[in-house]
């Protein structure tokens, strides 16, 4: 099994999953970095950095690159246009806002994610969506 089809498989575990601001628990609450951070426990092991505190409006608040920076340090960095099965997505949910959303692709133009008042669900990747990719980024080999 490829390591996409892994992190595909972990990721519809987590289908249904409700949201909790913050949680990373399979089942219990998860938020779409703790989405993330959880596929990638399942798949790699423990995670790469201890991912720190974080308010609802964290990104606007700090204007930091934060979700971006550590993507860039732990993924690769993919054209948007090639992004596949298993791709992680960035989001920015406004125009000059600091990247805060995270998604895993999931097929043609389908998505895995977690959002506010939304259990983890798997959703097509509609026009509303498409405008606020900020990178795509590919998982590293096992």
């Amino acid at each position: 099994m490829s390591v996409q089809d892994k992190l595909l498989a972990e990721a519809r575990d987590w289908l249904g999953t409700p949201y909790r601001h913050q949680a990373s628990v399979k089942g219990a609450g998860t938020d779409c970095l703790g989405l993330i951070r959880g596929v990638w426990r399942e798949v790699y092991g423990s995670e790469p950095e201890v991912s720190p505190a974080y308010t609802p409006d964290w990104a606007e608040a700090l204007g930091e690159e934060t979700l971006l920076g550590a993507a860039h340090r732990h993924l690769e960095e993919i054209p948007v246009s090639t992004a596949a099965p298993g791709d992680l997505l960035l989001f920015r949910m406004g125009l000059g806002c600091p990247a805060k959303h995270a998604a895993l692709v999931s097929g043609e133009a389908r998505i895995i994610h977690a959002y506010w008042g939304r259990a983890v669900c798997e959703t097509s990747l509609v026009p509303w969506w498409k405008r606020r990719i900020a990178a795509a980024f590919r998982f590293p080999p096992l």
